[in-house]
């Protein structure tokens, strides 16, 4: 990684969280009455979004339009978005709800790409008054725009998600670009092709080529892949129509994270080169370029950290039983061999904590045998009124919140040096409070069911 825009190992990141860690305790935002909290390191956030736009400007043609776009699904959260947009990044947006949220955070609709496989009339219309900018997901989809454009005009960019069929990674439920992917128009089958290019021959106004190939578990390669397909389709259907009518490919995102160290790995500026050396094309200015990275940006920068309320053992091993489990570490916690997480130890005042390792059992709250954050894991003892600290968990973690025994979402605050030789955090989501579970619940409705009573026909 250029050193300007972070550390290739992590270490300055791993100094800030530690940092932010003890501070959380000594101010007060970790302790008994808050047993747990997620961190947002600002400081890193504004280093990969730097990295990210360094990487792409350094295979680039000048001049060419580019546009980064958040995927919101991988943090939904309003002040992350604002942060973002503040940095030159935009957003994917894949449902009215996160729609919302960006609209919230100020990101303009000319930087904002509609991405729903499942978009109903009512958020095609939005998006096209507005002018964001949607790639149909499939025929029928395609059909529902036809018929909105004949009733309106609109400035949004439009194009087709298609499925290049290259292949899945070691995560079957994160592999967009199988054989059978709910994703696009399926290239490969019988017919898909021709029906591409005759549907960009009958609309001159379908203007861009989505494809997206990556997440967790894809290899760079297969990404590349993905990624060449789209622009050998591009180039296809410009030259049998005999005109520039695609001008911008969306490569989606999907950069795969490395969760086994702080280090950074693959960069975006490897993934970039990959892309220019394979497909030199897709730089060459001809085209624009739209990216819609998620998990990459974020996910290194974000901390679950959870009291440990008690420290027992069951079976000869130790179990310490904190506040975070499934509620906020879903995926690991169903899927841990896909999904396995870090987890740091610190002691009573936030310290990292040293010590032999110990191989123990980090626990959640949830009324669950299963609900584990590690297994078996090597650190040194936890012990009661010390905290497990959950890491990489900035993208798809806690702010993704799942309501098993009705667990409250935690609060979430962003943290950056004060400038003083200390942390300032700032509030990104309030703790939810019991009256909003209730209120969650259905509270408004108490009686709604006893009162409830079938038509007296007699």
């Amino acid at each position: 990684m250029d050193g300007r825009y972070g550390d290739g190992d992590g270490a300055e990141r791993t100094t800030r969280r530690d940092d932010a860690v003890r501070a959380a305790v000594e101010q007060g935002l970790l302790g008994p009455g808050t047993p747990i909290v997620g961190l947002l390191d600002v400081t890193g956030i504004r280093e990969a979004t730097a990295e990210l736009r360094a990487a792409f400007d350094a295979v680039t043609a000048p001049g060419t339009p580019v546009l980064h776009a958040f995927a919101v699904k991988a943090t939904p959260l309003v002040p992350v978005l604002r942060l973002l947009r503040a940095e030159g990044i935009g957003a994917e947006v894949a449902s009215p709800g996160e729609l919302a949220l960006a609209r919230a955070a100020g990101v303009a609709p000319n930087r904002t790409v509609l991405d729903s496989p499942a978009k109903t009339p009512a958020e095609l219309r939005e998006a096209l008054a507005l002018g964001i900018a949607v790639n149909a997901d499939n025929p029928q989809e395609l059909a529902r725009i036809d018929g909105l454009m004949r009733s309106a005009t609109s400035r949004s960019p439009l194009g087709i998600r298609v499925n290049p069929q290259v292949g899945g990674g070691s995560i079957e439920a994160t592999s967009t670009a199988t054989t059978t992917s709910k994703f696009g128009v399926a290239l490969r089958d019988e017919g898909a092709r021709e029906w591409v290019v005759r549907a960009y021959a009958d609309r001159p106004w379908l203007t861009r080529l989505h494809a997206h190939t990556g997440s967790q578990g894809i290899p760079l390669s297969l990404m590349v892949r993905g990624a060449a397909e789209a622009y050998a389709l591009a180039e296809e259907i410009n030259r049998r129509l005999g005109r520039p009518q695609i001008d911008t490919l969306d490569i989606g995102g999907g950069l795969p994270v490395n969760f086994g160290s702080d280090g950074t790995t693959p960069t975006y500026a490897q993934y970039a080169r990959l892309l220019s050396e394979a497909v030199p094309g897709l730089f060459g200015g001809r085209y624009g370029l739209v990216t819609e990275f998620g998990r990459s940006l974020l996910a290194k920068h974000g901390t679950v950290v959870a009291r440990v309320e008690y420290a027992k053992s069951a079976g000869g091993r130790p179990v310490a039983v904190t506040h975070a489990g499934v509620q906020v570490a879903t995926r690991t916690v169903y899927a841990p061999g896909a999904w396995p997480l870090r987890i740091a130890a610190y002691d009573g005042k936030g310290r990292a904590k040293a010590g032999p390792a110990v191989v123990q059992d980090v626990a959640g709250p949830a009324c669950f045998s299963g609900d584990l954050l590690a297994e078996g894991r090597a650190l040194p003892l936890l012990e009661q009124g010390d905290y497990a600290a959950a890491l990489d968990t900035g993208a798809y973690y806690f702010a993704h919140h799942y309501a098993y025994n009705s667990l409250a979402r935690p609060g979430i605050y962003g943290f950056a040096p004060d400038g003083a030789g200390g942390i300032a955090f700032a509030t990104v989501r309030e703790p939810q409070s019991l009256d909003e579970i209730v209120a969650e619940a259905g509270g408004a409705h108490t009686d709604s069911l006893t009162t409830l009573r079938a038509p007296d026909h007699r």
